[in-house]
């Protein structure tokens, strides 16, 4: 696997919008070179291609489902009430994007 580069993290920082300042690259770069070593301790494991991947971490996990119950709702206006501002059944928010 080829190591991360700054430009790799400022692409991948343009795609998701969000904008990194020089010192955050870094940042971001030494975490990855921190996982990347790990994964490179993990592949040093003898035979480790061999073990089994798990879907839980005990052997004997069983899961317990509950029965679904009907319950009666709480009604509508009752919940509104809670609201600083609605508009009909709906509760009206701050617009948070641009």
């Amino acid at each position: 696997m080829s190591k991360f580069t700054k430009e790799m993290v400022d692409d991948y920082a343009d795609k998701l919008l969000i904008g990194l300042t020089e010192e955050e690259n870094k940042m971001v770069l030494d975490e990855f070179e921190i996982i990347d070593k790990n994964i490179d301790l993990v592949n040093k494991i003898p035979e480790i291609e061999k073990v089994e991947p798990m879907t839980h971490t005990l052997d004997n996990f069983e899961c317990e489902f509950r029965e679904d119950v009907v319950e009666e709702s709480i009604p509508v206006d009752d919940l509104l009430k809670n609201a600083d501002e609605t508009d009909g059944n709906e509760i009206q928010v701050p617009k948070i994007v641009g």
